[in-house]
C-alpha cells in the first residue's frame, strides 16, 4: 500500500505588513501594519467587509503579491514569491477541462518531476480522501460544482503543502452543497492537520471551520481584531455556544 508522508508543519509570522494600491492619483492603504502569528496546524479564518484586504492578505501569503513593507515568515524563513510549501484553492477550481480527475490531481506532482506511478498513487489517495474514487476517470464537465471543488482540494493536498490557502472556496456553490463542503473540509482538516487560512464572507462558515477569526476593517476605519473560536469539535450550528459565537461575530460588523 502506498505510504503517504505526513505533512510538514507550517508556522506563519506576519510582521508590520503594509500594502497599498494606486487610486485616483494617490495611494489607498489596504493593509496597514498587520501583525499575526499562526501556529502549525491551526485553521484561521479571515473575514471583513468588501475592500478590507482579505484576498490581498491571502495573495501576499501565497507570494502572488508583494507587500510594500513588513515581512511574512514561514517556519522562520521570509516569503519571496510562490513556493511548494503553500497551495492555493480559489473560488473556481480551475481544472484542466481535457484531463480526468486523476490527471488533474496528479498534475502538480508530475510537473515537479515525480514519476508517474508515484504521482498517480498519491493522487488516488487524496481522491479517496475527498470521496471521489468512483470518479477518478471522469472529466470536469461531468462533475457537479461541489465535486469539482473537491478535486481542487485533492489536487492541493496531493503536493503536501505546509499551508493551505483558501479564497472563498465555496462562494459559488448553492446553499446545501456549501454546507456539505464545509463538513467535508472540516473532516479533511481534522485528518491532515495542515495549517489552513480561509478567506470568507460567510461568518457562520468561519465559526464552523476556524480555531480563530481575524476581522479586517475597511481601510482607515479601525484596527484588526482577533476572536478565538473556543468551541468543541465537531461543531453543531444549532448549539447555544455556536449561536452565541455567531452573535458575537455579527456584532463586530454592527449586525444583529
Amino acid at each position: 500500500m502506498q505510504t503517504i508522508t505526513p505533512f510538514p508543519r507550517g508556522e506563519i509570522a506576519i510582521r508590520d505588513l503594509t500594502k497599498s494600491f494606486a487610486l485616483n492619483g494617490g495611494r489607498l492603504n489596504v493593509l496597514s501594519g498587520v501583525n499575526l502569528q499562526v501556529s502549525a496546524g491551526e485553521c484561521l479564518a479571515i473575514v471583513g467587509p468588501s475592500g478590507s484586504g482579505k484576498t490581498t492578505l491571502l495573495r501576499v501569503l501565497a507570494g502572488l503579491e508583494d507587500a510594500d513593507g513588513g515581512e511574512v515568515l514561514i517556519d522562520g524563513h521570509p516569503v519571496h514569491g510562490t513556493g511548494s510549501d503553500r497551495a492555493v484553492i480559489f473560488q473556481e477550481p480551475r481544472l484542466l477541462p481535457w484531463a480526468s480527475v486523476l490527471r488533474n490531481v496528479a498534475f502538480g506532482l508530475e510537473v515537479r518531476g515525480v514519476p508517474q506511478a508515484e504521482a498517480e498513487a498519491k493522487a488516488r489517495h487524496y481522491i479517496a480522501l475527498v470521496g471521489l474514487t468512483d470518479f477518478a476517470e471522469a472529466l470536469p464537465r461531468q462533475l457537479s460544482g461541489g465535486m469539482a471543488q473537491r478535486v481542487g482540494i485533492a489536487r492541493a493536498l496531493t503536493v503536501q503543502p505546509e499551508i493551505l490557502l483558501l479564497d472563498e472556496p465555496f462562494g459559488a456553490l448553492d446553499a446545501m452543497t456549501k454546507l456539505a463542503m464545509q463538513e467535508e473540509l472540516s473532516r479533511i482538516w481534522a485528518e491532515e492537520k495542515v495549517t489552513m487560512i480561509l478567506v470568507t464572507h460567510d461568518l457562520e462558515e468561519a465559526i464552523f471551520l476556524a480555531d480563530r477569526v481575524l476581522v479586517l476593517p475597511r481601510p482607515g476605519s479601525g484596527s484588526v481584531r482577533q476572536i478565538d473560536v473556543d468551541l468543541p469539535r465537531p461543531r453543531a450550528r444549532s448549539a447555544p455556544a455556536f449561536v452565541e459565537m455567531r452573535r458575537r461575530l455579527m456584532a463586530e460588523f454592527g449586525l444583529h
